[in-house]
């Protein structure tokens, strides 16, 4: 049995690079191009500057680190921006629509793709879940703060943490539907609201530095203390049952420990692959992006994170409020309160918009494959996957209004944790097996830099909660029950390993070569058959040596029936002819008389114009003909 056959049904079979880019079978680049590198870029900080820039500094720094929670972002930062580089290096090799699920497919196989794939399309499902609810939230909040009235049928339906909320449906089914239909306004939108909240967080960082006081932060790590209960990572379970210890927040356990949910925030320049297809010089602009936008989020969280904790002291902080402009207010700035009500309801709408982008291009790529049923990748009249937008904004929409997302939040952690993990060492595989492939982007320091990236981000993962883990096996246990039992049958890789080859023609037999010896060059004769004009002059049988005038005079030839009659005029002949250029009888007579062909059945309509007669051009204007070929035509 050949490798190719026991490839057929085994669930490690890769997908060839040039086929996941269409350079082999062509077709899968069907999708748009609407992306330059700074729409890259904006869609980057749409998604990575959330309502997080707004709370997740107060919330770390009064709950874990205190004001050393400004290390915390740079160390989350930093974890992130080692798999960017692992993330723009597979971008410029394989720049399909997949992200990190095609990823694994060209560098692990098809069973890891799917495993890579389900964790995505788990951590995309709750991102937009819980950001529509958190939207639902702060809309109530500034409505609340504006001194809107609401009518009391609303208020029960509206800003709920879970249940039916009509802001959160309102929000996806509105952005649903504007990708869906294939909206530009989707793209000009985008550009609106990260400009609008940009200049909010702008504001926010001038204001909190008016009122910064360096004693606000000291002790800078403060003591540690007991954790609260129910907040037990997996890291403090092993040392827990090693060495007896128990969990703790603040000190510097604490600073470690707040970065896996700041990591929750930079989120998003991984979305930026998934757009690949739709971007112009893909393999050299996704890189571009991608690093630049992670770049501009670590600069804005860690200037949000110094000026909050440089306001106040983290001790007069509630976790349970809204912190930022709870510290506003403690500093007598309490118009900044209905700013960043504005500014967190424009920054979740933009991070609602694209993790849903997002989402229906890898439920689109993993349709394509065969993975998922395929008639979901079907393009409408729009150019856009609309049917993946659909089921997954619809799967978004069930499960925002009928589990409470708001709890789950470090599983959208936990996927993509999980992804970076095979992103990383998706690297390490592929400059090993196909070092032939051109990288337009090179991770510096391959080796080094991907094993780093590995070990932080599964640092990063046991720090996680142990319940977090345990809902993420068994959404992982599920995808894979899936993938057996429709996946593995249905993928397009088996569909096309098991088809039969095309039918190739059968060259003619060949005869064997007469006996003698071999002349390079000669090929095989036969006897040419004999003539019955032996001596004629166009006989095939002619005298060697030429024509004998006295013995053809004696011996007159026989006749030969491909001669030409002396009686009838040579039409080809040179010479003047009695009529015309070729003489009046070099063709009879034409029985379809008048007209430019004739009356006859073959008469031209003289309404429908010659195609084979060049009519003359009007006002001395003249067509040229189409360069032969090339785009550089002179």
């Amino acid at each position: 049995m050949t490798w190719d056959v026991r490839m057929r049904n085994n669930m490690f079979r890769r997908l060839p690079v040039e086929q996941a880019t269409g350079r082999l079978y062509g077709g899968r680049h069907r999708l748009r191009v609407v992306y330059r590198t700074r729409d890259l870029i904006v869609l980057g900080l749409g998604v990575m500057i959330g309502s997080g820039i707004f709370k997740i500094s107060g919330e770390q720094a009064a709950a874990t680190a205190g004001p050393s929670v400004i290390i915390s972002f740079l160390i989350a930062g930093g974890v992130c921006f080692l798999a960017a580089l692992s993330y723009a290096e597979l971008s410029s090799i394989v720049p399909v629509a997949g992200s990190a699920y095609s990823f694994s497919y060209v560098a692990f196989g098809e069973i890891w793709a799917w495993v890579v794939g389900w964790a995505l399309v788990l951590e995309l499902l709750l991102a937009a879940s819980v950001v529509a609810r958190a939207w639902s939230l702060y809309a109530t909040q500034a409505l609340a703060d504006f001194a809107v009235p609401v009518p009391s049928w609303l208020a029960g339906i509206i800003g709920q943490e879970k249940g039916f909320d009509l802001f959160a449906f309102g929000i996806l089914v509105l952005l649903i539907t504007m990708l869906a239909t294939g909206s530009r306004m989707s793209l000009r939108s985008l550009w609106f609201m990260v400009m609008a909240k940009l200049i909010v967080i702008g504001l926010v960082v001038a204001t909190g530095l008016k009122f910064f006081h360096a004693g606000n932060l000291t002790p800078f790590v403060p003591p540690e203390r007991p954790a609260p209960a129910g907040a037990t990572t997996v890291l403090d379970a092993v040392l827990g049952a090693v060495t007896g210890s128990k969990p703790g927040v603040f000190g510097v356990w604490g600073i470690f420990a707040a970065a896996p949910a700041i990591a929750f925030a930079y989120i998003g320049f991984d979305l930026i692959a998934t757009a690949s297809e739709e971007t112009d010089d893909a393999p050299r602009k996704v890189p571009r992006g991608m690093l630049t936008s992670l770049a501009i989020a670590v600069v804005l969280y860690v200037a949000v994170a110094v000026a909050m904790v440089g306001m106040v002291s983290t001790d007069r902080l509630d976790p349970a409020k809204p912190l930022l402009a709870t510290a506003f207010g403690l500093v007598g700035a309490d118009s900044m309160g209905k700013i960043i009500d504005v500014g967190a309801v424009l920054a979740l709408t933009t991070v609602i918009l694209v993790v849903l982008i997002s989402l229906t291009r890898v439920v689109f790529s993993m349709s394509r494959d065969g993975l998922l049923p395929r008639p979901i990748a079907g393009m409408s009249r729009f150019r856009v996957p609309s049917r993946a937008t659909l089921v997954a904004g619809g799967a978004a929409v069930v499960m925002s209004q009928t589990i409470n997302v708001l709890t789950l939040e470090q599983m959208v952690v936990i996927g993509t944790l999980f992804a970076f993990l095979f992103v990383s060492a998706g690297v390490l595989a592929l400059r090993r097996d196909r070092p032939d492939l051109h990288r337009p982007f090179r991770v510096p320091a391959a080796p080094v830099t991907a094993v780093a990236t590995i070990l932080a981000t599964g640092w990063l993962m046991l720090n996680l909660k142990v319940q977090t883990w345990g809902y993420f096996t068994v959404w992982m246990v599920a995808g894979v029950l899936i993938y057996l039992v429709y996946g593995r049958r249905k993928s397009q890789m088996k569909l096309l390993l098991d088809a039969p080859p095309p039918e190739r023609p059968v060259a003619a037999r060949m005869e064997a070569p007469p006996p003698g010896p071999y002349v390079p060059g000669a090929r095989p004769s036969t006897p040419a058959p004999e003539s019955p004009y032996p001596t004629g002059r166009y006989s095939a049988g002619r005298r060697p040596g030429g024509a004998d005038p006295a013995q053809d005079a004696a011996e007159p030839p026989a006749a030969d029936p491909y001669a030409l009659d002396p009686g009838v005029p040579n039409p080809f002949a040179s010479g003047p002819h009695p009529a015309g250029r070729h003489g009046a009888d070099r063709f009879a007579p034409s029985p379809y008389e008048g007209g430019r062909y004739g009356t006859g059945p073959y008469t031209r309509d003289p309404y429908v114009q010659d195609p084979y007669v060049q009519e003359p051009y009007e006002d001395g204007e003249r067509e040229e003909p189409p360069s032969p070929g090339g785009r550089h035509r002179r």
